[in-house]
């Protein structure tokens, strides 16, 4: 008897031995991050020193004793002398080709003034052949430093680009995508004169002759954008597929150097939904895309078939689960739909873009695929009027994790901030919106307005609410270091000018809102967000510490090293 149980011990040992070897040959880690000053966003374990990574996800995480054991000879391990490392930010709501497209083309975000946007693009002009058009965007009139001459709202008139111009059709669309200015060859192919009315929900600057000064503002901008697209109709489909390849390549590498592991796109069509879900089976994006699709009720209600919605194709490279829909304008361009008029416009609210019906409309098609709708508002009066068919449809459905969103929130009704909680709405804001368009928010709804419900990022988390972070690119850079400045300073890093500083977030909220947050309104919180055992291994290695580095340190903030799925896509040069 005693024999026996010697045997089994040595069995039950031997096997145990065996089992725990098995055990370690399985879970060496590809790769192994060591000596680093890690925030995981993970409450269970906020900091840790090192990481190890298998298969396009975290291993373990912990000391540097505890992530050795699962070290092999054939591990790779980057020390990082002590680097701050988070989790790879989420874009939580841009334009991925817009971006790519704004890559290629002339960009006037940093444009001080009309002359200066002129200039470019006669320069621009003389490179081209004639007849082709020639595009732009970025600009914005309240935020040059001169004012152009003959003004009318600020917006210049089209004369001075029309006589360097007349061989190029020319549209540029404002950086808010919500107004465009077109030359005189482009209105001209487009057959807009004096005496073209302002189509619904839209509008046609003029003079005081009453001819049009070349600026459309809303749904006008269609007369325009239908001309160019004839133009475009006209190119070989080769042209088109090269060209929109380009600029998917330049996003991509555009996102990756500056941290983006993620991106939520805010509106593809279904041959983009199509062709992005195509490069993520194939392998070819090299970081991952969460995308709304957007297009008119009828288009939505033909096109959603069986296939719809998509969830993480191509190894959780591509998602499509949400579809976009909008209710009002952009503030800058007086489109905003107000519940009292603009202080600067004091005969007019705004623009109601999109009927109300429509928007209800397409919730029920949202209802119908279990799909998210993400419904653009920036007005005070879109805001309420969004929550309120929200109400009604959840009433109608009963109790469900929806997870609908209000793309922006910009400027709420006091008595509309609890709301979002107590529906479950998430803010899905902008906080670069914030102190970019601070120097004109007070002149378009006045002090009181600006002061409690202008972008009221405290207000709403004190409440409850889920905010998250983005860029809204092209509207601004996709650079997620300026949007996490304006989220914890409210301040213009050029001027120093602070916009109601007491709605900022804290340091640690303003990750939040760029990992946790965009991650679970996506529906993507148990495989994004935090730096967790399990989860993808998306993650940004950055020169400072933003929890404790000072605010002038965060806008000189270095992304060193960019991570998707295991594997370094970005690495800074230091040369």
């Amino acid at each position: 008897m005693l024999l026996t149980n010697h045997r089994l011990l040595f069995l039950f040992t031997s096997l145990l031995l065996f089992v725990t070897a098995c055990k370690q040959e399985q879970v060496a880690a590809d790769l192994i991050l060591t000596n680093a000053d890690i925030y995981t966003v993970d409450p269970d374990q906020p900091t840790a020193t090192a990481m190890a990574i298998k298969d396009g996800r975290i291993l373990a995480i912990g000391d540097e004793a505890t992530i050795e054991e699962y070290r092999s000879e054939a591990t790779e391990v980057m020390d990082l002398d002590g680097k701050f490392v988070m989790p790879g930010f989420i874009e939580g709501h841009g334009h991925f080709s817009g971006l790519g497209y704004g890559l290629m083309n002339l960009n006037f975000l940093q444009a001080k003034s009309w002359d200066e946007i002129v200039q470019m693009v006669a320069e621009k002009a003389a490179k081209t052949p004639d007849g082709e058009w020639i595009t732009g965007r970025g600009w914005h009139q309240e935020k040059w430093t001169t004012a152009p001459e003959l003004a009318q709202h600020g917006y210049p008139s089209h004369h001075t680009l029309s006589v360097l111009t007349k061989d190029h059709p020319v549209v540029l669309r404002h950086a808010s995508g919500h107004s465009l200015f077109a030359n005189e060859a482009a209105m001209k192919l487009a057959g807009v004169t004096a005496e073209t009315p302002d189509p619904r929900g839209g509008h046609i600057l003029k003079d005081n002759q009453g001819q049009p000064i070349g600026v459309f503002e809303e749904r006008a901008m269609s007369l325009i954008n239908e001309a160019y697209a004839a133009y475009r109709d006209g190119l070989s489909p080769q042209a088109l597929v090269g060209e929109w390849q380009e600029g998917i390549e330049l996003a991509q590498k555009e996102c990756l150097a500056k941290g983006v592991t993620s991106f939520q796109d805010a509106g593809s069509s279904f041959q983009e939904i199509e062709d992005y879900q195509k490069l993520a089976e194939a392998g070819e994006l090299d970081l991952r895309l969460w995308v709304m699709a957007r297009l008119s009720y009828n288009k939505l209600a033909a096109g959603l078939g069986n296939q719809f919605p998509i969830v993480d194709a191509g190894d959780h490279f591509f998602t499509c689960r949400a579809i976009k829909s909008e209710v009002d304008g952009a503030l800058g361009a007086f489109g905003a739909w107000l519940l009292e008029p603009y202080d600067d416009k004091p005969d007019f609210v705004g623009q109601n873009t999109t009927l109300l019906e429509t928007v209800d409309s397409i919730a029920g098609l949202a209802i119908d695929k279990k799909m998210q709708l993400c419904v653009h508002a920036i007005g005070d009066r879109a805001n309420q009027e969004v929550l309120n068919l929200f109400e009604k449809r959840f009433a109608e459905n009963g109790e469900q994790d929806y997870r609908w969103r209000i793309e922006h929130s910009q400027h709420l009704a006091v008595e509309d901030i609890p709301r979002f909680a107590e529906l479950g709405v998430i803010a899905s804001m902008q906080a670069i919106h914030c102190t970019s368009d601070a120097p004109f928010v007070e002149k378009r709804l006045g002090t009181e307005r600006a002061r409690t419900g202008a972008y009221p990022w405290r207000s709403l988390l004190d409440a409850g609410a889920v905010v998250t972070n983005g860029t809204d690119v092209p509207v601004e850079d996709v650079d997620p270091l300026a949007s996490y400045y304006a989220t914890v300073t409210r301040k213009r890093p050029d001027s120093g000018m602070e916009f109601f500083p007491e709605q900022a977030m804290t340091r640690e909220e303003g990750i939040y809102s760029y990992t946790m947050a965009n991650a679970y309104a996506a529906f993507e919180e148990n495989d994004k967000g935090s730096l967790s055992p399990g989860k993808l291994a998306d993650i940004v290695v950055l020169s400072n510490n933003l929890l404790s580095c000072s605010e002038a340190e965060i806008m000189e903030t270095k992304v060193l090293t960019t991570i998707v799925n295991g594997e370094v896509k970005y690495q800074r040069n230091e040369k």
